[in-house]
């Protein structure tokens, strides 16, 4: 693009972030849980255009991280919390 990595950035909205971990799970099931796959899309959904979702396993630790992004904090507090007992019921 001929455009700096700083001038690139310039252009990005950062939000706040939440990461909660959830240990003592199968995070094995991440992909393969339809209950998991629902509650992401509806957090999607609430969230709409303004924050993102991820749910990924760990790669060393027998748990679960839930990263959210939204437009303010308790957003993504709430949210990030509501997927995490998701996670606890459907793979604990």
């Amino acid at each position: 693009t001929g455009r700096s990595l700083a001038d690139l950035a310039s252009v990005v909205t950062r939000l706040p972030q939440v990461l909660v971990n959830v240990p003592d799970v199968d995070r094995t099931r991440v992909a393969s849980a339809p209950e998991l796959r629902t509650a992401v899309e509806e957090a999607e959904h609430a969230l709409g255009t303004t924050g993102r979702v991820l749910l990924r396993p760990s790669g060393t630790e027998p748990l679960v991280r839930v990263m959210v992004e939204a437009a303010d904090i308790e957003q993504a507090r709430s949210v990030a919390s509501g997927l995490a007992d998701v996670v606890k019921s459907t793979l604990g």
